[in-house]
């Protein structure tokens, strides 16, 4: 396997069937739970920007002159938008100085939440989604993942706030 093809299938996952989109989400899971262990918000962030530039390069590497422009067996795009679902979780666990899993409502809303815009490939996330290059590859599941935490704010929001949880 090449260093492009490990990286846009995410050492293999994408290759898991059916449905290898889902697979590369969770599979993106316990790598983003050992991130932040190792070094917190800033460490996930940092991670999620490397993968994001690696992840354009192996598609471009990936893709290179076949009519398939976003096969699903490149999977490295659902793991950066998810990790981008899980920054308000992680930036969370590290304000309150708490175990990330101890927020795992948040983990559960991230993953439900990208899932959904990642399928459903609503506004933005279309618009990246029909580039048909390595770059909207890449962006469709980062816009993605930004909606995603945009409602794991607002389920927070709902919890703590107003439900005094």
């Amino acid at each position: 396997m090449t260093p492009a093809r490990a990286i846009a299938t995410f050492a293999g996952v994408g290759l898991l069937r059916p449905a290898p989109g889902t697979w590369g989400t969770l599979a993106a899971l316990p790598v983003a739970w050992a991130i932040h262990t190792l070094g917190g918000f800033a460490a996930l962030l940092l991670a999620t920007v490397a993968v994001f530039a690696l992840g354009w390069w192996a598609t471009e590497r990936e893709t290179e002159g076949k009519a398939d422009k976003d096969p699903s067996e490149i999977v490295i795009d659902e793991v950066a938008g998810m990790w981008v679902a899980l920054w308000p979780v992680s930036l969370g666990a590290s304000l309150q100085g708490v175990d990330v899993l101890a927020l795992w409502p948040g983990w559960v809303v991230a993953f439900l939440a990208f899932r959904f815009f990642d399928i459903t490939k609503l506004g933005p996330v279309g618009w990246a989604d029909r580039r048909h290059d390595p770059l909207g590859v890449m962006l469709d599941d980062v816009i993605a993942g930004v909606f995603a935490a945009l409602v794991v704010i607002v389920a927070a929001v709902v919890a703590h706030g107003l439900l005094g949880a």
